[in-house]
């Protein structure tokens, strides 16, 4: 086949193909919904607002939502329930380095430092050879008489 029978036939083709289009286009056009409604810009919103709305609202108090996703000890004397709510994850198992509740060997250096640096390093964060401690044990909504309840508890267990 020579270059000028083929550019005849796919130009043929070509316009075979744009005039088959422009047909389905018309007929589309003439079968089709004619009767749609123009919205006006504020009704086109509202239609858009209903659409996208949440399917329900849930509403609760900042102070409930904080009890609920972090919990923490009832009153500063509680070293246990502080313990259990924020420090066992770590302490429970050893995660990073942390001394595990009643391991002696691991308390015992840390015990001499004293009450005060072992309060300082619970609230304030730490960072050792060993690991690592962060500030209020990574829960920030402790109070520092929380803290420290929980810092006596775990030393009195490890003694």
């Amino acid at each position: 086949m020579s270059d000028s029978k083929f550019f005849k036939a796919f130009g043929g083709m070509l316009m075979g193909l744009v005039a088959l289009t422009v047909v389905i286009f018309l007929v589309a056009n003439t079968i089709g919904d004619n009767s749609a409604t123009k919205l006006s810009q504020a009704d086109g919103e509202k239609a858009v607002a209903e659409r996208i709305q949440p399917m329900g609202i849930l509403s609760i108090s900042a102070a409930a939502a904080m009890d609920t996703l972090i919990p923490a000890a009832n009153a500063a004397a509680d070293g246990k329930g502080t313990f259990d709510a924020s420090c066992a994850a770590c302490h429970g198992s050893g995660v990073a380095g942390a001394p595990k509740l009643g391991d002696k060997a691991a308390w015992k250096a840390r015990i001499a430092q004293g009450n005060d640096t072992l309060y300082k390093h619970a609230i304030k964060g730490y960072q050792g050879k060993k690991g690592f401690m962060p500030a209020k044990g990574g829960n920030a909504s402790l109070a520092d008489a929380d803290v420290k309840a929980a810092v006596d508890y775990m030393v009195a267990q490890s003694k």
